[in-house]
């Protein structure tokens, strides 16, 4: 067995690679890129080793540097993870080459699989079932359109090379195929410089159904079951589960057998997944064979109780495989969910930004948590957007679905967009539970996977909107409490923030922007919390009798969770503010509330000018920074009184004090620049 071995990778399959070996005592390596210089997967070696720029072209691509560092640290063996260097036949044999031990398949198999179009042919010579369809050299236009009409409609145009939903298209009539062929052509040189296609009949309802799949240097093979991934988008992977829904013993002894006379066909060693086409009469087709552990591995981990990264290591190093086919049963059932950086709303283009909170189910037997970021870190537009992989284990289907559901209510995240919400409606999908599974299926089930545009456009319900007043409430007084401490008379009722007025009614008055709609709501301060009427804006009069009085109460659990009782119904809701923008999570749904007040506008422009001005004329009681001071959004800068009451001047963002223009005692004019701030 290996002493140290080098992770060719980031995120969280490198964090999940690094858990394996150093429960088998093993040392790890990792590499880095400059964007990834503080990445958990960093921290989670023991040795780290930077190999160039942000761009993965610069740094994880780059074979010559990851062997240069295998050498320098004395690992005595790679392991590439899934993606960058996994399916490099030329990365396979450089490290042979330098006797280094490539923890993955041999370089003949990685050629043979690498290509759609010869592995179609390696399989029809291993009798493995192909969907009918043409696989050859000649790229004529002429021959693969006499070929496109011999095959029948619908079919499916695919680059021979590469993989992600890339170069593929869906062509439904002869009319249709030139102008297909032209533009799959031309994405998959522009994706992997080759524009070789292959072209089969399309299935229309098919079930994607791959088998997981071991093989040793001493002749054993076996497969660890069978993984239904139908669930996908843009043909890229949503969702996966194990074992298949539906599948007989029969069923899957023919698989199987199909998946593992694949692999001898090549003389396959290590972990591999072949990839089936499962039609609705039970025939199925080989897709493609995947020379690499892939995303979805946990869940076949999952239902067997092995740990594959383990076998990876015992047979790179010579080990026979731990486990016979007869060996090996499935215990239970299995989900994957990829949480990733993206809008479902919009096409799931990938999205970037920081997360700025970041909440996990807490992992039991029953949840695992793979992942490679932590709360603050930036999702980059240098690489994949997937955050985590969410798996859930339980007794059967139905158990485990229930645990899902739970466990993705558990997961928050603010700061960037998610598919979250989408993957808690999937899961909740009438079809979903009925095991109604294809390729299709976020398609087929659109109405209700997607908001519709009147619910896009509406505003928030009244629970978010009430907890978000409150929320803003309670900021309000913690800021009141923290001015009032530091004055010369704090038992002031000027500076206590509770709303109080002489003679009058103590209220505050709040106004909230959701999705392009303003609502005003009165807050009355009551013994036991607040009383809320709410009114639209230029609609006061019946905002009273549209929206009745509500009461609520509460308190921040920590600076973000807010926990309440609104009409005697215990909620809870997570909040980051920027600004004056409040996103809050509530019932597994993020909104973006924008708050209006008129003094943190102010405020807002006068940041944006580099300084801050006195609200009103009156005198500065305190000067709470000097000089100097680097300052957090927020922070309280000067204190201003006036007519007995007193103004505390926030800093409108991150900064450093530049200069301060008035002491304490000194008088002020409205309008007068107090200080001004320096970005960092």
């Amino acid at each position: 067995m290996f002493n140290k071995i080098l992770i060719a990778n980031r995120g969280e399959i490198a964090c999940r690679i690094a858990r394996t070996a150093r429960r088998m005592g093993i040392a790890t390596v990792a590499v880095y890129s400059e964007a990834d210089a503080n990445a958990m997967h960093v921290k989670a070696c023991d040795e780290a080793y930077l190999i160039g720029p942000a761009p993965a072209a610069d740094s994880y691509l780059q074979a010559d540097k990851i062997l240069e560092v295998a050498k320098k640290s004395g690992a005595q063996a790679v392991h590439p993870g899934y993606g960058f260097m996994s399916e490099n036949a030329s990365f396979s044999k450089a490290c042979k080459d330098a006797g280094i031990v490539f923890i993955g398949p041999p370089e003949s198999a990685i050629i043979s699989m690498g290509s759609k179009s010869e592995a179609k042919i390696v399989m029809t010579e291993a009798g493995v079932p192909l969907v009918p369809g043409y696989h050859g050299d000649d790229q004529d236009v002429a021959t693969l359109k006499k070929e496109s009409d011999a095959i029948g409609f619908p079919q499916l145009i695919k680059a021979t090379a590469g993989g992600g939903g890339k170069g593929m298209r869906v062509v439904n009539s002869s009319a249709e195929f030139e102008a297909a062929l032209t533009s799959c052509k031309r994405e998959s040189k522009a994706s992997f410089g080759d524009d070789k296609v292959l072209i089969e009949r399309y299935l229309t309802a098919p079930r994607h159904v791959e088998l997981q799949i071991f093989a040793d240097t001493h002749g054993n093979a076996v497969h660890v079951f069978e993984r239904d991934c139908s669930i996908q988008r843009r043909h890229q992977k949503v969702i996966e589960e194990a074992p298949a829904p539906g599948m007989t013993e029969e069923l899957r002894a023919a698989m199987g057998k199909a998946a593992i006379d694949s692999a001898k066909a090549i003389n396959y060693v290590g972990a591999g997944t072949v990839e089936f086409l499962l039609d609705t009469d039970g025939s199925f087709f080989f897709m493609e064979m995947n020379t690499r552990l892939q995303v979805e591995h946990p869940i076949s981990e999952m239902i067997s109780g092995q740990d594959l990264v383990k076998w990876q290591f015992l047979v790179a190093s010579g080990e026979p495989l731990p486990l016979t086919q007869e060996e090996l049963k499935i215990n239970g059932h299995a989900f994957e969910a990829r949480i990733y950086a993206e809008s479902p709303e919009n096409d799931f283009l990938p999205a970037t930004g920081t997360l700025e909170y970041l909440k996990t189910p807490e992992a039991n037997k029953h949840i695992r948590v793979d992942t490679g970021v932590q709360q603050g870190d930036e999702v980059s537009v240098y690489y994949d957007p997937m955050i985590a992989k969410l798996i859930v284990w339980d007794k059967d289907r139905d158990s485990a679905l229930r645990q899902m559901k739970a466990a993705l209510l558990d997961y928050q995240i603010l700061g960037l967009s998610t598919n979250l919400e989408f993957l808690s409606k999937l899961f909740s999908a009438p079809a979903f539970a009925r095991e109604e599974l294809d390729t299709g299926f976020i398609e087929k089930n659109e109405s209700d996977l997607f908001l519709n545009q009147d619910e896009k456009d509406s505003s928030a319900p009244s629970e978010v909107m009430a907890l978000t007043c409150l929320y803003e409430l309670l900021q309000i007084k913690a800021t009141a409490k923290a001015v009032q401490s530091a004055t010369a008379d704090p038992s002031s009722p000027w500076g206590i923030g509770d709303g109080w007025q002489l003679n009058q009614d103590n209220f505050n008055s709040i106004d909230l922007e959701v999705n392009g709609t303003q609502s005003r709501i009165i807050a009355h301060y009551r013994k036991q919390g607040y009383q809320l009427d709410f009114a639209d804006i230029g609609n006061e009069g019946n905002g009273k009798e549209n929206n009745p009085s509500l009461m609520i109460s509460g308190t921040m659990l920590n600076d973000n969770v807010l926990s309440a009782e609104l009409d005697d119904r215990k909620l809870s809701a997570t909040f980051i503010k920027k600004n004056q923008q409040i996103s809050i999570l509530f019932e597994g749904r993020v909104w973006n509330i924008t708050i209006h007040d008129p003094r943190m506008d102010a405020m807002e422009n006068e940041g944006q000018a580099g300084g801050l001005v006195a609200p009103m004329p009156g005198s500065v009681v305190a000067v709470e920074v000097n000089v100097g001071d680097e300052v957090k959004e927020g922070d309280i800068l000067v204190i201003v009184e006036a007519m007995k009451m007193e103004h505390s001047i926030a800093a409108p963002k991150d900064g450093t004090v530049k200069e301060i223009y008035f002491g304490v005692g000194d008088q002020v004019e409205d309008g007068d620049e107090l200080l001004s701030l320096s970005d960092k």
